[in-house]
């Protein structure tokens, strides 16, 4: 299994990247997709989460309305739209995978398995 971000880089505030996660080695269109984020000194975090169906999505009260998540189950990809980026959204963002959704339940040890991370710095 194996699960490759990529897409970060440097921006200035307000502007927006978009992140991109291939997914090789698993029934990509059966496993809901999240993408995570760690700042330095700070523990990770649940940014958004999509269903196996591309139906529900589930974002951080930090990133609604801001970030988007989507999937491509035909490419195995996941995305995260990012717009209206911050310095507070400054970190590496990863994604992850998991084969039982639980709403609500968006805990890092609830997911299966991780990609490398991708550095997103947002200047100010």
């Amino acid at each position: 299994v194996q699960l490759q971000a990529f897409g970060g880089g440097l921006v200035q505030t307000g502007g927006s990247l978009r992140l991109s996660c291939a997914a090789s080695g698993l029934t990509f269109s059966s496993l809901s997709m999240g993408w995570f984020r760690q700042a330095p000194g700070k523990e990770r975090e649940h940014v958004a989460t999509i269903s196996w169906s591309r139906f529900s999505t589930y974002y951080a009260d930090s990133v609604k309305g801001r970030f988007t998540i989507s999937r491509d189950n035909a490419k195995n990809t996941v995305y995260l739209l990012m717009n209206s980026l911050k310095p507070e959204d400054t970190a590496v963002y990863y994604c992850a995978s998991r084969s039982f959704l639980r709403v609500g339940n968006y805990a890092p040890s609830q997911y299966d398995y991780w990609g490398q991370g991708t550095l997103v710095t947002v200047s100010s």
